[in-house]
């Protein structure tokens, strides 16, 4: 009996503590994998053309930004310029001497990433 006190009394410590329960103690460092992202895009007038300037954040592979022009639910043009690494920046231009509601779509790799709009008109 004595001996038996003496080992419980002896671990009580040890099963009283603290202890972790997983594996390992500190989890490591997470990387995560976000897509690319148009940020800064504006579509403003500049005399008789309008002018989009966007820039794509993030990783991403090389490859071409596209842009949709539209007025109202016409489509009136396309275009797109390679971005990679060292280029991240794209302005576009489209002739429009006439006012109008415009829209313009920014697409990468397939995806449409944003929409930018200029309402000069009511739609």
């Amino acid at each position: 009996m004595r001996r038996s006190l003496l080992v419980l009394a002896l671990l009580c410590p040890a099963l009283g503590s603290c202890r972790y329960n997983f594996v390992p103690l500190i989890p490591g460092q997470i990387e995560p994998d976000l897509p690319a992202r148009v940020t800064g895009a504006a579509l403003t007038r500049d005399g008789e053309r309008l002018v989009l300037r966007a820039q794509v954040d993030g990783r991403f592979t090389p490859g071409y930004l596209s842009v949709a022009w539209f007025n109202g639910s016409e489509q009136i043009g396309t275009d797109s310029v390679y971005l990679d690494g060292a280029q991240r920046t794209a302005e576009f231009t489209l002739p429009a001497p006439a006012p109008g509601s415009y829209r313009a779509t920014l697409s990468f790799g397939g995806t449409v990433l944003r929409q930018v709009e200029l309402y000069e008109v009511k739609p």
